[in-house]
């Protein structure tokens, strides 16, 4: 039981950054802006570029969480 909650933790590690890839290559990349004129490019660039960091720091929140879980847990055993 030692070993397994830091292969649980890897595992969601690779998790998140395969399917955050995923997201952003089938779901992001494909966004397009239109009405802006000669802004359109620079726009869309914005968009990806906040919408990726956003996810950025969710995904170290999130593995945050979950390390801390796994210490506490393993500190009351």
């Amino acid at each position: 039981m030692k070993g397994k909650p830091i292969f649980f933790y890897i595992f969601v590690m690779w998790a998140l950054i395969i399917g955050g890839g995923g997201l952003l290559v089938s779901i992001i990349a494909p966004l397009s802006i239109h009405g802006f004129g000669a802004f359109d490019h620079i726009l869309d660039s914005i968009v990806k570029a906040a919408i990726a960091m956003i996810l950025v720091v969710l995904w170290v929140l999130l593995m945050s969480k979950i390390k801390n879980w796994i210490f506490q847990k393993q500190m009351s055993h």
